[in-house]
């Protein structure tokens, strides 16, 4: 739930980058850090394994600016991809506003996105949240690939929902700032 405080006039918000391990969330957040002025984002932190996997969380406080008078702050998180930390996983998604499922677009990819997006829906229950309640758009990462998935076949396997969906080579930063755009203003306007 946003957090609005009405005596300093902000609004605080969580995104969560949820997905499969190696699917790009972490670079989603290094390329936004890298790319936006430092007197608008924070400091990146990265809780990281020895062979440089997010282990716990990755961590962006971005200031994106006043709407209707109140100055926005929002902390974009992701989640480790491995399944053996689906305590951290879950315990990320706690107060989440709205959520960024990106999915390796990879042919090979196909049955770890289906099982983490299941993980994502499962996990959102253990909060009383329902995946539809929550905005949520899905960026299709790693457009690249030479075995990369047609959207067609992606959004079978991925969107029943027709949820908003995103294409994106996060590394060269393809996709990242309309994905951000997207699901900031979502949750901007669920607000109101």
């Amino acid at each position: 739930m946003a957090l609005i405080n009405y005596a300093s006039r902000e609004i605080h918000c969580k995104l969560v980058f949820y997905g499969t391990g190696m699917g790009g969330k972490t670079t989603n957040l290094e390329y936004l850090h890298k790319q936006l002025s430092p007197t608008i984002r924070g400091e990146m932190v990265s809780l990281n394994t020895a062979n440089e996997r997010t282990l716990f969380f990755d961590f962006l406080p971005l200031d994106l600016g006043s709407v209707q008078g109140f100055k926005t702050k929002f902390s974009l998180y992701t989640v480790p991809g491995q399944v053996e930390y689906n305590a951290s996983r879950r315990l990320v998604l706690n107060g989440a506003d709205g959520l960024v499922f990106v999915a390796d677009s990879s042919r090979s990819k196909i049955q770890e996105n289906v099982d983490s997006k299941q993980n994502m829906i499962e996990n959102l229950a253990s909060y009383g949240m329902v995946l539809g309640k929550i905005p949520w758009v899905i960026q299709y990462n790693k457009r690249d690939l030479p075995d990369a998935m047609t959207i067609e076949e992606l959004e079978k396997s991925m969107n029943p929902e027709g949820v908003p969906y995103f294409e994106a080579v996060a590394f060269s930063g393809q996709g990242v700032f309309a994905t951000l755009k997207a699901i900031s203003k979502a949750v901007l306007n669920g607000l109101s």
